[in-house]
């Protein structure tokens, strides 16, 4: 079996051999990639622009072997390759790393639409040409390249809907898509052009009920008790602007040159409307297995949160890139690319309730009932009706604004009122998180035929990378304009209300609070100059990435056996270095930052080996040996860090250090990256052009991990005697009850090992009878097994995956059932001062459906072009859940309900 020099290139002409069209022609197209590539590779392919069946390449991705998928605000954004999320994947566009537009280094797949890609190869082993690499793998996203196919003009046009009806008074659950594409040839098929435009809005809505966690009671016996809750109801919608350009020229066969672009705007903006409080000890009722079933709360002030979130960013990226064939044995290749991303976060906070604390007009604290249920909490016999304009007050019921104690005119108890100071001078919050990130690459490589032994070609070269990231955390403290009373919320701003009922909470008031937030409703105060955390997580890091490679291509016969396969070896060389903040909190009570830099130079060797025997014309044996590197992430490389104190009257007495007022963080800016050596072994039979079956085996043993630690620290040195103390609503003092708590630090070192098994299959059922011709069945497990040697899960590794997709296809009709399921696995959720925490997800199974019909098979021109579609998502109305560990309780628990969608594509 001759091979192609470079496993990418030859995986694009095998796909184009494939002219069957509709999604039969993707799954062979896929197929034929998989069977040609010299490397344990798996895809996913379109068969043309806008054919993918799913709305991003998120949701396609999923569908893979050994791939997994997570779902961020109800979409799938996130994956996760034999185990590893996305921010240990290496990710490239048409070959070039990508940049994403998270907190990390991992892609937010669901910003590409489907109507821009071809398709997606998946590289399970490396080998050492790729440009970017990950200790799970590497996803290869594809565009089109105009000369490689027909001229085409494709219009795409979509409504969507969904089966969650918006509890939000001023949202819809009603969306649309828009997509246009052209690829045409000019000048006797020597240049080609092809442009792509994609627009989107798609609402999502929620209903978010969180637990704060669940602790040991003393006062009933060290049952376990809910902390308190936060419940939401959430909409938002999402918009994207798509725009991509290929411009190529191909005088003659031996040069080809592109140019590209593409444009990424979007922006998901929205408002959670609910109710938060802590709950006090009241009464508990029934106990099983040492939790508390029920409740009724003591009173407490509930605070009446109107949360506006506004996530708006841009990718751009766009480069050069040349092949020249020097000769009919040699060939040069030179790419240049520039990728830039900016990415602003914001959260803001509004604060209602019955009045601000300390006030003698001040209404009286709600109490009301809990219980247990497989969703979290239920409420019912609430003492206090949110929903009554003419008793919610615009001000803050709680005590929050400890830091705010160096602000003038914020110091001094108010005259009538002696219990209103600046602890009470908080009446809402604006987390800012602001992302700037690019990428310059340089390539330049050679490819050769050879007459060596087996060797029969070599590809070698070198690859520059200069990348840079930096977030400036920063944020608002909000002071009402009627301080030091309160008011109610303007005419001008009420929306009617928002509906809480689906937790028992009833219906509470809904405000336009993106809008007051913005006027001089609130005075804003700088939260750099007075919490030290978001200086101490300000940062930039820079990476300057030499890369020297060189692969070898073999073939060759081992007895009757056909065996081929590659050989490379990568050195890379890294100077990285980070600025940041030290910060902490001064005598005069306002942040004092210092800045700090650190960095680190190494070298890393990378050999891989990838062989496969044609044990016979159809079944192939694949083995592959590689070292993979992912690089640390960006938020543990930071080389600052802060001290700060919490000052809710709960921390400030609790005297366990790990829940006391007291905690701290510090970077390690000299970071290697997470390291492993692993092995492959998959065995595959292709008994059909649309019909195969694989299994495989893989083993990754963890080198060198970095991880977030622990260390319990004292913290008097930092002691300020009148600003270290939690005030409560009564304006009772509390000093500190231990001066210990905990630093949170990074560091290498850590081992641990994933090993999986993963069996897929592709079935098409005429084979079984010619009755059931069109009729097909696609199907893989992945069964996953690893930790780390201090006993810490994977983040992204679930245990079980799974994938089923039953479909028929003729006559132009088409229809497909597919479904997902991944058992728990550790992510991320967002947590306080706009940073991220650990979150542990419950199971997920989703089902997806669509059917289709193709006019292309009319004889009547003028509906030959048109495709039309209907498509379901997560039927079953899947919800997402997060658990507490140690209690085996819910923390989080998010409902989104289906997504519907109607849509019409139009080819000429």
């Amino acid at each position: 079996m001759a091979q192609a020099q470079d496993s990418t290139e030859a995986a694009n002409a095998d796909a184009q051999v494939v002219v069957v069209s509709g999604f039969r022609a993707s799954l062979m197209k896929a197929e034929a990639i998989k069977r040609s590539s010299s490397t344990i590779v798996e895809a996913v392919t379109a068969e043309d622009i806008g054919k993918l069946p799913d709305t991003s390449i998120a949701e396609s991705l999923a569908r893979i072997p050994g791939l997994a998928g997570e779902r961020v605000a109800g979409r799938t954004s996130g994956i996760s390759v034999r185990g590893f999320k996305e921010d240990y994947v290496g990710t490239t566009l048409n070959g070039r790393e990508l940049l994403g537009i998270g907190d990390n280094r991992g892609v937010e797949f669901d910003l590409y639409p489907a109507e821009i890609m071809s398709g997606a190869v998946v590289y399970k082993a490396p080998d050492a040409s790729l440009s970017a690499m990950g200790i799970g793998g590497t996803v290869d996203l594809r565009t089109t390249r105009p000369l490689d196919g027909k001229g085409s003009t494709t219009v795409n046009a979509s409504y969507e809907k969904g089966s969650l009806a918006s509890n939000n008074p001023d949202y819809k659950n009603r969306g649309y898509r828009f997509a246009f594409s052209d690829s045409r040839h000019f000048a006797k098929d020597t240049v080609g052009l092809a442009i792509a435009l994609a627009k989107t809005n798609s609402p999502t809505q929620s209903e978010e009920m969180g637990v704060w966690g669940w602790n040991p009671n003393p006062n009933f016996g060290n049952v376990l008790t809910p902390n308190g809750m936060t419940v939401y109801s959430h909409s938002s919608v999402l918009t994207r602007e798509t725009a991509s350009a290929v411009l190529q020229f191909k005088p003659s066969n031996t040069v080809n040159i592109a140019f590209d672009a593409l444009l990424i705007n979007f922006r998901d903006q929205g408002i959670k409307r609910g109710l938060q409080q802590n709950l006090p000890d009241g009464t508990i009722g029934p106990v099983v297995n040492g939790v508390a079933q029920s409740g009724r709360s003591g009173a407490y002030n509930t605070v009446l949160r109107a949360d506006p979130t506004d996530k708006q960013g841009t990718l751009r990226t766009y480069g050069v890139n040349m092949k020249l064939a020097v000769s009919d044995r040699w060939q040069v290749k030179f790419d240049m690319a520039h990728s830039d991303t900016t990415k602003t976060d914001e959260t803001g906070e509004s604060y209602a309730g019955v009045g601000r604390p300390g006030l003698s007009t001040t209404g009286a604290g709600t109490v009301r009932d809990w219980a247990v249920t497989p969703t979290g909490l239920m409420f019912s016999n609430n003492s206090t009706d949110f929903a009554d304009y003419n008793l919610v007050r615009l001000a803050g019921p709680q005590a929050w604004g400890g830091s705010l104690a160096p602000i003038p005119g914020l110091q001094t108890s108010v005259s009538g009122n002696p219990l209103v100071g600046y602890a009470q001078a908080q009446d809402g919050f604006v987390n800012t998180a602001v992302f700037d990130e690019y990428l310059n690459s340089v390539r330049l490589e050679a490819t050769g035929k050879l007459d060596f032994g087996w060797v029969n070609a070599i590809n070698f070269g070198l690859l520059y990378s200069d990348h840079k990231k930096s977030k400036n955390n920063h944020g608002y403290f909000l002071t009402a304009d009627t301080w030091p009373n309160d008011g109610p919320i303007p005419e001008s701003a009420r929306r009617g209300v928002a509906d809480l009922s689906w937790a028992g909470l009833g219906q509470i008031v809904a405000y336009d609070a993106q809008g007051l937030l913005n006027s001089s409703s609130f005075r804003r105060w700088d939260a750099q100059q007075l919490e030290p955390d978001r200086l101490g997580d300000t940062y930039s890091v820079k990476e300057k990435i030499a890369t020297v490679f060189a692969k070898a291509e073999f073939e060759g016969q081992l007895g009757s056996v056909n065996t081929f396969g590659n050989a490379g070896l990568q050195f890379i060389n890294t100077r990285q270095s980070s600025t940041g903040y030290t910060a902490l909190t001064g005598a005069n009570l306002f942040v004092q930052a210092t800045p700090v830099e650190d960095g680190a130079n190494y070298n890393k060797v990378l050999p891989s080996l990838n062989v496969n025997f044609e044990v016979s014309q159809n079944q192939m044996i694949r083995f592959a040996a590689s070292k993979a590197i992912s690089r640390a992430r960006i938020d543990y490389l930071k080389p600052g860090g802060s001290v700060k104190f919490r000052q809710n009257v709960s921390e400030v007495t609790q005297t366990d250090p790990a829940r006391g007022p007291w905690l701290s963080n510090t970077g390690n800016a000299k970071l290697r990256p997470n390291e492993v050596n692993q092995l492959d072994l998959a065995h595959e039979w292709y008994f059909a052009k649309d019909g195969y079956v694989s299994i495989g085996g893989f083993y990754k043993d963890i080198v060198n991990w970095s991880r977030s630690s622990q260390e319990v620290v004292d913290y008097s040195q930092y002691y300020i005697p009148s600003y270290h103390i939690g005030v409560d609503t009564n304006g009772k003092v509390y000093t500190p009850a231990t001066f210990k708590g905990v630093n949170t630090f990074y560091e290498g070192g850590l081992k641990g090992k994933v090993e999986g098994l993963e069996v897929a299959a592709t079935l098409p059922l005429r084979l079984i009878s010619r009755r059931l011709d069109g009729f097909g069945v696609v199907a893989n497990a992945s069964l996953n097994n690893g930790n780390l040697s201090d006993g810490a899960g994977i983040p992204g590794l679930s245990k079980h995956a799974y994938q089923l997709t039953a479909f028929y296809e003729q006559g132009g009709f088409s229809a497909r059932l597919a479904g997902t399921r991944r058992s728990a696995f550790l992510s991320e959720a967002r947590a306080g001062s706009n940073t991220l925490a650990a979150a542990n997800r419950k199971p997920l199974t989703l089902w997806d459906a669509q059917v289709s019909y193709d006019f292309s098979g009319w004889d009547n021109q003028q509906l030959r072009g048109l495709r039309i579609s209907l498509q379901a998502q997560n039927l079953s109305k899947q919800n997402d859940a997060t658990i507490d560990t140690a209690s085996g309780q819910i923390t989080q628990y998010d409902r989104y309900g289906a997504r519907y969608q109607l849509s019409l594509k139009y080819s000429l």
